[in-house]
């Protein structure tokens, strides 16, 4: 390649030197070309402008060191003057970076005496902060306690959140210097880690810093700092939770035995506390953070089953929980307590009781006795109060478990005898309505006395008491609820103050602050409640009346969605019609004046199924979402044909964006675009536009008017005040039965047409197996024949071979015969040349002798032979063959 190349070189260099005036020219071409290269340069470093100077970040009056020229090497400096160190990295031009600045030094104003707070520019390009680091968000939080760290801070750049977990860094550990602290301390439903380490030999026991480090590391994984660690110091205080060892690290848990660090398994390290702790604490609450970009924190955690989100108003710097979580939080302990003999009850003060009353169910016209089962601790028989759901508040529950337990075995017994009566003395263990027992019978079967005796004493038979083998419950009916029933329940807490967007998409009121108890799930108190089943793709909505207690609703709440036949309805998001909002707000009149019809109505949940379900009109509804392309192409369509059938007003034409409106299941479609038409009169007979068929103007209108009903149902109106009779319908149904039996007759026949072509078909079919199988069977046979010929030719073929083999072996032989004779021969020759040269070297007297035969001569004579000169036949043959 080089070669061609110099090669190449030389003759151009060859052709300018016969041209002198092309040299010349190419010699002035490249130094205009250097010149304007040199130009362009020139202006291009004009063009770009200097990077501006990097100025101060945050305010001089806020008490944080803006190193904003990025000056790494003054951060370990300020470190090693503060014992708790906060560095905030930064990019001036990032939009978190600013919302964060503000929030910062709020917090910098409240602990600037106990924290040292430093900002550093991480994006000045000559700073040596964006040399070494490469940050792939801003802002970033780094803490550091002394030589620990660092320590990201992961959560919400609110101030209230920065706050508690600064405070948290200072104060990693809770002193406990007695047992009344140290209950209080392990009564709280999150976990809790309890250190004992005595300081009586030196000012610091050899593993306690150990044990603040892994408290330190806790924080780095969960910066809420749930997982809480305490100290104590007394032999009283620790023996009070069986803590007799120096440097012992206790785990509380409250469901399941506690457990004790295992040094002699574990090396004592802050890494392995910290592991063990979170691999054996119990959670019944945790606290969500979504980021608020995209993440699969949700997803992650959705996918574990069905959970309860819980949207609560929480302040992180509260030293106590609020009223509202410490409510979800006793019932989620409670949730979760199966053993009904909780170390806290004594054995002895607890009972069960019994409490009945008499449910008329007039439907059936049965009358049943229920029993509801009482768990009292402390209380003597005199002072149970029975307390059974009103109609109003649990009347239709009630009800449910008396159709399903009893009334399908009443007419199983005979009516004659007083003892005819359906029970239910089993207890199911995964059903939430387990406390209760019943016995139903037939309402003629009592009689007056009878029924005012037993509405008087209440007293239930003895056939009423449940087996003391089955499990029993309490008697708020959800205390043990996750060890009965397949349809548990995870719970976790959200800030309704940072996560209000994602509470308004699962069915919030948008305006939270107008309607904060007005609406479904927003409450008085500013929380809201749903379950999200993701594997069922449902989830459901706490409805809470005014009167009810947020404990009372979250409690059924969870109950009806734990029953095996849960009265929970699915609720549906949908798009508020936020314009027509405005519209009202901007214009209280607006209902004096009627609003213009729109070409095509734009559905949403709400008013889905009144405006499709409308018996006076055909609806042709279209089924899209913004994101589908296909379905912007038919806008232009749809649009022609709105306008065409804008004079009926019969037909409506309406679409419905289903990737945010939900719909009921058995209105969605499994594609868009698609096309549903509900005609008039036949809801129920909804017909689908075949999706083989182009969707075009012809074909849409052809669509409608086939499967419409408004010109086969029109209603003749004598009079203006003649409204449409049942004999309408009646006839109009009338009419499609009819059509419905030509169409299955059509139907008939068609399938008869085809199954005689299938007949024929498959007698064609049959005779084609049968010649081919004649054909297979003489292909068999040549087959079979074309084998004995192949052996025979390779039994031939295999004889030949072995022919030659043997004349191979022949001529081997002769050939070396041949060779030896050759050699013999030439020896011969040989010798006969050195005779001859001797004779001719005798003296002229022995020739002129007449030249008598020599004896040597003579000799080699009679060692020939006689004829030929003395050779034999043989050597004449080998001559030949030479």
């Amino acid at each position: 390649m080089l070669r061609r190349v110099r090669q190449s070189l030389r003759q151009v260099l060859f052709r300018m030197a016969r041209r002198p005036g092309l040299l010349c020219g190419t010699i002035v071409l490249g130094v205009l070309l250097v010149l304007a290269v040199k130009f362009t340069c020139s202006r291009a470093k004009n063009v770009v402008a200097a990077a501006r100077p990097s100025v101060r970040f945050f305010s001089a009056e806020a008490p944080v060191v803006d190193l904003y020229l990025g000056q790494l090497d003054q951060v370990e400096r300020l470190r090693s003057m503060a014992e708790v160190s906060l560095i905030f990295f930064y990019a001036p031009w990032c939009a978190h970076s600013m919302a964060a600045r503000q929030e910062v030094q709020q917090v910098a104003k409240k602990l600037a005496k106990q924290v040292q707070f430093v900002a550093v520019n991480c994006w000045w390009s000559h700073g040596k902060c964006r040399k070494q680091h490469r940050f792939y968000q801003y802002p970033i939080i780094h803490l550091f306690y002394r030589r620990f760290g660092p320590i990201e801070y992961k959560g919400p750049f609110v101030a209230p959140y920065m706050e508690s977990f600064i405070l948290r860094v200072i104060t990693p550990l809770t002193y406990l210097p007695s047992r009344a602290t140290l209950e209080e301390f392990l009564s709280y439903h999150e976990p809790r880690v309890v250190g004992f380490f005595q300081f009586n030999s030196s000012p610091q026991p050899p593993g306690y810093i150990t044990y603040l480090s892994s408290a330190l590391q806790a924080l780095k994984r969960d910066f809420r700092g749930v997982v809480r660690f305490g100290v104590v110091t007394n032999k009283q205080v620790a023996e009070a939770i069986s803590l007799k060892e120096d440097e012992t690290v206790y785990l509380y848990r409250r469901f399941n035995s506690s457990l004790i660090f295992p040094r002699r398994e574990r090396n004592f390290t802050s890494e392995a506390i910290c592991s063990w702790v979170f691999e054996h604490h119990e959670t019944i609450l945790q606290w969500l953070q979504p980021p608020g970009t995209k993440s699969r924190l949700l997803e992650h955690e959705l996918t574990k089953g069905p959970a309860l989100l819980l949207f609560l108003p929480h302040n992180p710097l509260g030293s106590k929980l609020s009223p509202i979580l410490q409510q979800v939080a006793d019932i989620a302990v409670r949730y979760h307590s199966c053993d009904n003999n909780h170390s806290s009850l004594d054995k002895s003060f607890t009972f069960h009781s019994l409490c009945c009353q008499s449910v008329l169910l007039p439907e059936s016209e049965s009358v049943c006795e229920v029993c509801l089962s009482l768990l009292q601790s402390g209380l003597t028989s005199s002072s149970v109060r029975c307390s059974f759901p009103s109609t109003a508040q649990g009347g239709d529950e009630l009800q449910s478990y008396l159709r399903y337990c009893c009334l399908h075995q009443l007419p199983a017994v005979p009516l004659k005898t007083a003892t005819s009566v359906g029970c239910s003395n089993f207890l199911n263990s995964y059903s939430p309505f387990s406390q209760y027992s019943a016995c139903c019978r037939k309402e003629s079967q009592l009689n007056e006395s009878q029924a005012k005796e037993e509405l008087d004493m209440q007293i239930p038979p003895p056939s009423f008491i449940p087996p003391s083998s089955a499990p029993q419950q309490g008697g708020d009916g959800i205390t043990g609820l996750w060890c009965r029933t397949n349809r548990t329940l995870r719970f976790y807490l959200l800030d309704v103050a940072l996560n209000w967007p994602l509470a308004v998409r699962l069915g919030a009121n948008s305006n939270r602050n107008a309607s904060l108890h007005q609406e479904a799930g927003a409450q008085d108190d500013g929380s809201f409640a749903t379950i999200v089943n993701l594997k069922d793709e449902v989830h459901y909505v706490l409805h809470r009346s005014p009167a009810a207690t947020l404990t009372e609703s979250l409690e059924a709440f969870i109950r009806n969605f734990s029953a095996p036949y849960s009265l929970l309805q699915r609720h549906l998001v949908g798009e508020e019609d936020r314009k027509g909002g405005e519209e009202e707000t901007r214009h209280p009149d607006k209902h004096q004046r009627s609003p213009p019809r729109l070409l095509i109505t734009e559905l949403t949940t709400s008013s889905f199924l009144p405006s499709v379900m409308d018996l006076q009109k055909d609806v042709l509804v279209i089924y899209y979402t913004q994101w589908c392309g296909f379905c912007s192409v038919l806008n232009h369509i749809i649009i022609q044909l709105a306008r065409l059938l804008q004079g009926n007003s019969t037909i409506t034409v309406a679409r419905v964006n289903v990737a945010r409106n939900d719909l009921p299941w058995e209105f969605m479609v499994d594609h868009v675009p698609s096309i549903l038409l509900f005609p008039k009169y036949r809801k129920h007979f909804s017909v689908k536009f075949p999706d083989d068929l182009p969707i075009t103007l012809p074909n849409l209108l052809h669509f409608i008017l086939q499967h419409s009903g408004s010109v086969q149902y029109a209603v003749p109106a004598s009079s203006e005040a003649e409204a449409v009779g049942p004999s309408t319908f009646l006839r109009a149904e009338f009419l499609a039965l009819q059509r419905e039996v030509q169409a299955l007759r059509h139907a008939r026949e068609r399938l008869s047409q085809q199954l005689a072509q299938l007949w024929r078909d498959n007698r064609r079919l049959t005779f084609d197996a049968l010649s081919l199988k004649a054909q297979n069977e003489g292909l068999q046979r040549e087959r079979q024949s074309l084998e004995e010929q192949h052996r025979e030719k390779s039994r031939q073929l295999g004889e030949a071979v072995r022919r030659l083999q043997e004349l191979a072996d022949a001529s081997e032989n002769l050939l070396n015969e041949n060779t030896l004779l050759w050699v013999l021969l030439r020896a011969l020759k040989d010798r006969t040349e050195a005779t001859e040269q001797a004779e001719a070297s005798w003296p002229p007297d022995h020739k002129s002798a007449g030249n008598p035969e020599s004896d040597t001569e003579k000799r080699r004579r009679e060692e020939r032979g006689p004829g030929n000169g003395g050779r034999t036949e043989m050597d004449e043959k080998k001559k030949k063959k030479m």
